[in-house]
């Protein structure tokens, strides 16, 4: 029975859906099967149950436990990728391979004439063969393998012997280079990476990937290396940099569209020892969570902080190190007071995502566009919030201060390693410390931290709990939580990060410790009685909620 009567006649798919897809054909020679799975009629894998009846093949979960690695070094990976399979285990004296296509019996004939062993095929979704491909083979293994089979220039050029600014563009844009780049993209953007580093060595060329605030390498082929120079001109193409420049450091960026949405990408270069160095920052704008939250502000802390973000005038600064999600607060604290009567400007370095109902501007050093400068004009707009992308010297704290002594709401990031420091940073920076002590309200002192995968989350009784800090306060038998690792979260048992806050506001105690310059120790100890929460304690207590690990907030936090 055709495959489209078959799904009818099992109730997956309605009679006049069979023959929309008929009409729909791109040509007569497409398959029912391809038509009905592209325009979402049917699952791929009620398709393959149905020839798994039909065929006696029969249809299989894929698990990278289950792949002979031995077995993969027989069949030529040129195989692997051009038909989409994946070789699993050997069979008696023959093999085990997994296929999305039953009919393409040409592809598993010229595996069982190439190996000259018996081939069995096994049924699994494609999506599910493609990873298990990149996980061996490595992402754009098919494009390098292309790459390394031509003939020509592009096999044997050499950074530095590439002199003509022309050559470099051609080789950049060759078909193959953009599609190899255009794989280790979409690559990073579906593990949901924040960056992706290109680094040259002096006999590797490694890409990695920052998931989730951790590096992991790439798994790429190792011929990668001797593409280096046309992946990094085609990078600079992108960027609208200057490919014959090499000594000096460059930024730029540009944006692409994947998976059905618009993602910026900024982009560093830097020289070193052995090439140029790229650092590409991915900026998906539907995967932020802006939402306080969401992003992880419970309890007395989202009271308190709701109060300072709605007060009339003042500063709310946020701390931490680079990457720690400080941005990603203040446009949740943004988005949490618009409205209709509130004036917000913001100036930034860049401007990373766009807010409705806020007026956003970007620095532009260049022209003298300054953080200090525009602030200074955003007092003729008659503003009522101000945000600052970062506090970095004395006359930019400066005007912010007198910005909030003068009747607005400044909102700024500054790096420190916690709340209570901010405001020894501030006096390092030679503002006056009765400045500080009048405009500032509150300091926001966060981290992120992992999640415990959802998916393969389960309880854990540490065996080694003497392991943990005192001041964890862990009581033998006490029940934690862990993922043991899945293929959502690629093993590691983690997906997704959420904040760990430490919120500081300040009361007139404090204040004369400012005008006095008291250290940060001193201060600490002061609102330490006064309530103070630390960032470590809040990952303890978040960690006996079953968001995260002990292990995470020791990798974040300090005593």
């Amino acid at each position: 029975m055709p495959i489209g009567e078959d799904l009818v006649a099992k109730g997956l798919i309605t009679a006049d859906q069979l023959a929309e897809a008929t009409a729909k054909r791109t040509s007569p020679s497409e398959r029912m099967d391809q038509v009905l799975i592209r325009e979402g009629y049917v699952t791929e894998r009620a398709v393959l149950d149905v020839f798994s009846e039909q065929l006696r093949i029969p249809v299989i979960e894929l698990k990278e436990a289950d792949i002979d690695r031995e077995l993969l070094k027989l069949i030529p990976s040129r195989l692997v990728h051009r038909y989409g399979l994946m070789p699993i285990t050997k069979n008696g004296k023959g093999v085990r391979i997994a296929t999305s296509d039953p009919y393409n019996m040409y592809a598993l004939d010229e595996v069982r004439t190439c190996i000259n062993m018996p081939v069995e095929p096994i049924l699994a979704p494609r999506t599910e063969i493609q990873k298990l491909i990149r996980a061996f083979y490595g992402v754009g293994g098919e494009v390098l393998q292309e790459m390394v089979d031509e003939k020509g220039d592009l096999e044997i050029i050499d950074e530095k012997k590439v002199e003509s600014e022309d050559l470099d563009v051609q080789l950049a844009q060759e078909a193959s280079v953009i599609k190899l780049v255009n794989e280790i993209l979409s690559e990073a953007i579906s593990q949901r990476a924040s960056d992706i580093h290109y680094e040259p060595f002096e006999n590797d060329f490694r890409v990695r990937y920052r998931i989730d605030g951790v590096l992991e390498v790439a798994n790429v082929p190792p011929e990668i290396r001797r593409f280096q120079n046309a992946i990094i001109s085609r990078i600079k193409i992108l960027s609208n940099l200057n490919i014959a420049e090499r000594r000096l450091p460059q930024d730029g960026g540009f944006k692409i569209k994947a998976h059905g949405r618009e993602i910026d990408l900024r982009v560093s270069v830097i020289p070193m020892a052995f090439g140029e160095g790229i650092v590409l920052r991915i900026l998906d704008r539907t995967s932020v969570k802006l939402d306080l939250h969401m992003l992880g502000m419970e309890g007395p802390t989202y009271d308190t902080f709701h109060d300072l973000i709605t007060r009339p005038h003042g500063i709310m600064l946020v701390t931490g190190p680079t990457g720690s999600g400080k941005t990603t607060t203040l446009y949740a604290a943004l988005l949490s007071i618009v409205s209709a009567e509130l004036k917000i400007l913001t100036i930034e370095d860049p401007v990373e995502y766009y807010l409705e109902g806020v007026n956003q501007t970007h620095v532009i050093p260049k022209i003298g566009l300054t953080f200090a400068r525009a602030l200074r004009s955003f007092l003729r707009h008659d503003p009522d919030v101000i945000l600052v992308g970062e506090i970095r010297d004395k006359e930019t704290a400066e005007v912010a201060i007198n910005a909030s002594l003068t009747g607005h709401l400044v909102f700024s990031t500054l790096h420190t390693n916690d709340a209570v420091t901010a405001t020894t940073r501030l006096l390092d920076m030679g503002v006056e410390p009765f400045l500080v002590a009048s405009s500032l309200e509150g300091v926001l002192g966060q981290r992120l931290v992992r999640t415990v995968c959802k998916w393969c989350k389960e309880e854990w009784v540490p065996e080694n709990p003497h392991l943990f800090p005192p001041d964890f306060g862990y009581k033998r038998g006490e029940v934690l939580y862990r993922g043991k690792g899945c293929k959502e979260c690629r093993n590691t048992g983690f997906s997704g990060r959420r904040a760990l806050y430490e919120l500081l506001v300040m009361n007139d105690q404090m204040r004369e410790m400012v005008i006095n310059q008291a250290s940060a120790s001193q201060i600490l100890q002061v609102a330490r009685k006064q309530g103070l929460v630390l960032m470590r304690e809040e990952g303890w207590r978040i960690c006996r909620a079953g968001h995260t690990t002990p292990q995470e907030v020791l990798r974040v936090t300090k005593v």
